[in-house]
C-alpha cells in the first residue's frame, strides 16, 4: 500500500483530500458534489452516532423520522428560513419517466406527469416537522416534545469537499417544542453543552462555546448557540449549532396550545444538529503527514495485532497467543482485530494501519513468544515499547485512555497558541493573513462593521463566547465603544 501523502505544509487541501481517499473513508460519487462513504469511514460515523444517540436519549429525547420531500407551500411558510435556503434547494417537479420516442433506449421526463405542487428535497426539516407538530399539540399536557431524527439532507452546494461540504450529507437534527421561553432556551443551551462534551470527551477536540452574531445565526432563529473548533491550518470549523427559535416557527405554522390558565399561546421551539462535517473535523484536528490519527474513543478498531513469521508452524504458534490476547482485550472493552491475512507482508500491514489511524499496533514474532513479550506501537506519537504478554490486558486499556487525553491536550495546546488578542486593524489583518487561528478583538456589535471586516480579511465572527473577562474597549475596526472581545477567524 502506498501511504505517501502530500505534506500538510506543502498543500493542506491536497493533503486532506488524499488522506480521505487513501484511508478508505470516502470518495466522490457519480452525482456532482455527493460522496460515497466507504465502510471504514461509515464505521467511524456509526461510533459518533452511537455515542451521540445515547446522550440524546439520556436527556429525554426520542428518535423519529420525517419525510425527505417537503411541499413547497410548507417550505415557504417561515420566510427567513425559506429565503436563506432557497438558493441551495433541489426541487422535484415530475413523478415519471417514459421512453423517448425520438431516441430509442433513452428516457425522458413525462410532460404529463407534472406534480400539482413542487416538492423541495429537504435542506433542513423545520417545515415538515412543524406542520406535523400542529397536529400533535393542543394542550400544555402535550409538551414538551423532544424529537431527534437521523437523516440525510440536500443542499445544492457549488463548491464541495468530502465530509466538509457536500450536496447531500448525513446528520442528526433535533426539533423540540416547549410551553415557555425559559424552557426552550434551557433546551438549546443543554444541547450546546452536550455537543461540547461530545467533541471534547470523544473527539478529543477542544471547542469554544458561545453564540453566533446576528448575521451568522440560523435563518429563523432568535439565538444560535455554537461550538467552534480550530483546525491545524489555522481555520475555524463550526462543529455544532443549537438554535432557540422563539415562537417564529410556531407562528408560521400556527402551532398553539392551551396553557394551564386556559389561554391559547404559541409554542416555543428549538432545533439543533451536527453532521458528517464532524468527520472532517476529526481528520483535520489530529491527523499527520503519515495518515489518519484517531482518538481511541471513536476508533472502530482500537488495537490491531500483526503476526511476523516465516513458517506455518511459527504462524500457528503466534496465532494461539494472538487470539488469547485478542480475547482478553475484548473482555476489557477494547475493540481488536487480528490481521492473519497471509497474502500481505507485515510491512504492508504496518503502513495500512498507520494510514488508517489505528491507535495501537501489537506485533508478535517467534522471538517475542520465546521472551513472552510483544512490541506495542502508538499511532499518535509513533513510539514503540516492549510489554510482557501477561501485562497486556491491564496495560492496553490504560494506554488507550492516555492516548485519548494526550490527543485532547495536544489539540488544546495548539489552539491556545493560536488565539491572538489584537487592538488595531493593521495588527488584525497581519495575524489573520500570516498566523491564522482565532483573533480576539473588540467589535462594536453592528452588522455593518462585521461585513466590512469580512470583506477586507475574509474573516468572520465565529463565536461570541459566554465568558467575558474583558474590560470595555474600542472596536478594532470602527473605534466605537465595545463591551467585549469576540472570536474572529477564517473558516470552512
Amino acid at each position: 500500500m502506498s501511504k505517501k501523502l502530500t505534506t500538510r505544509s506543502e498543500d493542506y487541501s491536497k493533503w486532506y483530500n488524499e488522506l480521505v481517499n487513501k484511508a478508505d473513508l470516502a470518495e466522490p460519487s457519480d452525482v456532482r458534489g455527493c460522496m460515497v462513504i466507504k465502510p471504514y469511514g461509515y464505521a467511524i460515523w456509526e461510533k459518533m452516532q452511537t455515542k451521540l444517540d445515547k446522550m440524546f436519549k439520556d436527556t429525554g429525547h426520542q428518535n423519529a423520522y420525517f419525510p425527505l420531500l417537503v411541499p413547497k407551500k410548507l417550505f415557504e411558510a417561515e420566510e427567513k428560513n425559506a429565503k436563506d435556503f432557497a438558493k441551495e434547494c433541489a426541487v422535484v417537479t415530475h413523478y415519471r419517466l417514459i421512453n423517448d420516442p425520438k431516441n430509442k433506449g433513452k428516457l425522458i421526463v413525462d410532460p404529463e406527469a407534472k406534480l400539482e405542487e413542487e416538492l423541495i428535497v429537504r435542506p433542513t426539516s423545520e417545515a415538515i416537522i412543524w406542520s406535523t407538530y400542529r397536529k400533535w399539540i393542543q394542550s400544555y399536557r402535550d409538551l414538551p416534545i423532544l424529537i431527534n431524527q437521523w437523516a440525510n439532507v440536500v443542499r445544492w452546494e457549488m463548491r464541495t469537499r468530502l465530509f466538509l461540504r457536500t450536496s447531500e450529507f448525513l446528520w442528526q437534527e433535533g426539533h423540540t417544542a416547549h410551553t415557555s421561553k425559559k424552557e426552550a432556551i434551557n433546551e438549546a443551551k443543554l444541547i450546546n453543552d452536550l455537543y461540547a462534551e461530545f467533541a471534547e470527551k470523544f473527539m478529543a477536540i477542544p471547542v469554544i462555546q458561545g453564540i453566533k452574531s446576528e448575521s451568522e445565526r440560523f435563518a429563523g432563529a432568535v439565538e444560535t448557540y455554537c461550538i467552534e473548533a480550530l483546525m491545524q491550518d489555522g481555520k475555524a470549523l463550526q462543529a455544532g449549532t443549537s438554535h432557540f427559535l422563539g415562537q417564529n416557527f410556531a407562528k408560521a405554522f400556527d402551532v398553539k396550545f392551551t396553557n394551564k390558565e386556559g389561554d391559547l399561546d404559541y409554542v416555543w421551539a428549538t432545533s439543533w444538529g451536527v453532521s458528517t462535517r464532524l468527520m472532517g473535523a476529526l481528520i483535520m484536528t489530529h491527523s499527520d503527514d503519515n495518515g489518519l490519527v484517531l482518538p481511541p474513543n471513536l476508533a472502530p478498531i482500537q488495537v490491531v495485532i500483526v503476526p511476523v513469521y516465516k513458517s506455518e508452524d511459527q504462524f500457528n504458534n503466534i496465532s494461539i497467543v494472538a487470539n488469547k490476547i485478542k480475547d482478553s482485550l475484548i473482555l476489557n472493552g477494547v475493540s481488536v482485530k487480528y490481521d492473519d491475512r497471509d497474502n500481505f507482508k507485515p510491512g504492508y500491514k504496518f503502513n495500512e494501519y498507520e494510514l488508517k489511524g489505528i491507535p495501537l499496533r501489537i506485533v508478535i514474532g517467534p522471538r517475542d513468544l520465546e521472551k513472552n513479550q510483544i512490541e506495542l506501537a502508538r499511532r499518535d506519537t509513533l513510539t514503540k515499547s516492549i510489554i510482557s504478554i501477561n501485562e497486556i490486558a491491564k496495560y492496553v486499556p490504560k494506554l488507550l485512555n492516555q492516548i485519548q487525553e494526550d490527543l485532547f491536550e495536544k489539540a488544546k495546546s495548539f489552539r491556545e497558541k493560536n488565539i491572538t488578542k489584537v487592538d488595531d486593524f493593521d495588527q488584525f489583518k497581519e495575524v489573520i493573513n500570516k498566523k491564522g487561528g482565532f483573533v480576539l478583538a473588540y467589535w462594536d456589535g453592528t452588522i455593518e462593521t462585521e461585513e466590512e471586516i469580512k470583506r477586507a480579511t475574509k474573516a468572520s465572527i465565529r463565536c461570541i463566547s459566554y465568558e467575558n473577562n474583558d474590560e470595555p474597549g474600542n472596536c478594532v475596526y470602527s473605534g466605537k465603544p465595545s463591551k467585549k472581545r469576540v472570536f474572529f477567524a477564517k473558516s470552512y
